[in-house]
């Protein structure tokens, strides 16, 4: 299967079904000589794994990462590191029923049209489990990231109608410890409160709800990215709607610009606080041209309502028999509060990669 490997200097190849034996990533590209902190990979981990509240999946997995190969006491070799999460509660049999029927907007045909064949069980690769390599990988980059002093933070910024104020977080400031505050991972108390109630009731609904997810990267000097095809807006675009129920991807200002003038949309350039270039305001979202301008990058990404709901459904057999289904099984209602640590990941995925590009480009010069 092609499209499983992203990136180009800091690459990133995820394997694993749903439930198989076992997912997790192989990472190719991590400078030698870095000491890691596999708690700090583990700690992610956790932040994304199922069961871990009343709002999310309550499939039983620890999440547990091993790390199989490119590491010596700790240290990165420079050679790949391979990373593998067991998966201990994979149960392929409650699919059994799903096996020749099509569950609506799902990837059962699509992969059907172009494979011939699919895992049946949970969706196989299309899976959200698939998620738990890129997490892991993400937290290997992040690691190299904060040696560069870049931190990125995400937080749940929308679920349904229910969003945070504008001016409700201070991107300068927000921190991991604000979003983990509660299971809804939103910082702000009152808000969280009312999306975790919405989760609540659609899930007794049968039902799912969307949302949206908001990230800041600080640290990230100007320089990095590429012009045209490689802009780094770009590549995070891609990785971030590579994500299992992404539908919509926003830099800076995003949508919110479509009314605005450019007089109103400018960031003016101001002398920076260290003796460089800033911007007296952010709309550009820390990048112009495709390349960062050392201010903080902001964006923000939106997720569908989860597919599998416990409700009748029309559909189609595997061969085209028009039929209904009612899934069974253990499904997120929501999937924001588990994807602010995976929209971290790619975001961090995406920072390293340009950054070991530019180093590169650099030692050429």
């Amino acid at each position: 299967m092609a499209g499983s490997t992203f990136g180009q200097l800091f690459r990133v190849t995820t394997f694993g079904e749903s439930h198989g034996g076992a997912v997790g990533a192989v990472v190719d590209g991590c400078p030698a000589g870095v000491t890691l902190d596999l708690a700090a990979i583990q700690h992610q981990l956790d932040r994304r794994r199922p069961g871990q509240s009343d709002l999310v999946s309550q499939r039983a997995e620890t999440d547990t990462v091993a790390v199989l190969s490119g590491l010596q006491d700790g240290v990165t070799l420079g050679t790949p590191i391979a990373l593998v999460v067991t998966n201990k509660d994979a149960r392929p049999g409650a699919y059994d029923d799903m096996a020749q029927v099509y569950r609506p907007s799902h990837a059962d045909f699509t992969y059907d049209a172009k494979y011939g064949v699919r895992a049946a069980s949970g969706g196989g690769r299309a899976s959200a489990r698939e998620t738990v390599g890129r997490v892991a990988a993400g937290a290997i980059a992040q690691q190299l990231l904060a040696a560069q002093g870049v931190e990125i933070v995400a937080w749940v910024d929308q679920v349904g109608g229910i969003e945070l104020p504008v001016d409700a977080v201070d991107e300068a400031t927000i921190a991991a410890a604000d979003v983990d505050i509660g299971p809804v991972r939103c910082p702000d108390g009152d808000v969280a409160a009312a999306m975790e109630t919405l989760i609540r009731d659609v899930r007794k609904a049968g039902d799912t709800v969307g949302g949206t997810v908001r990230c800041v990267a600080r640290g990230v000097p100007a320089g990095w990215g590429e012009p045209v095809f490689d802009k780094l807006h770009a590549d995070l675009a891609k990785a971030l709607m590579s994500l299992p129920a992404t539908r919509g991807f926003e830099i800076g200002s995003g949508f919110a610009a479509v009314p605005m003038r450019g007089s109103a949309h400018n960031d003016p350039f101001v002398p920076g606080d260290d003796g460089g270039v800033a911007t007296s305001s952010n709309r550009s979202g820390g990048i112009q041209g495709g390349i960062s301008n050392g201010m903080p990058i902001r964006l923000r990404l939106a997720f569908k309502p989860v597919s599998t709901i416990f409700l009748e459904q029309d559909t189609v057999t595997a061969s085209g028999e028009a039929t209904t289904l009612k899934p069974k099984g253990r499904h997120d209602p929501c999937v924001v509060p588990r994807a602010v640590p995976i929209v971290e990941a790619m975001v961090g995925l995406v920072l390293c990669d340009h950054w070991l590009r530019q180093r590169a480009s650099a030692l050429r010069e």
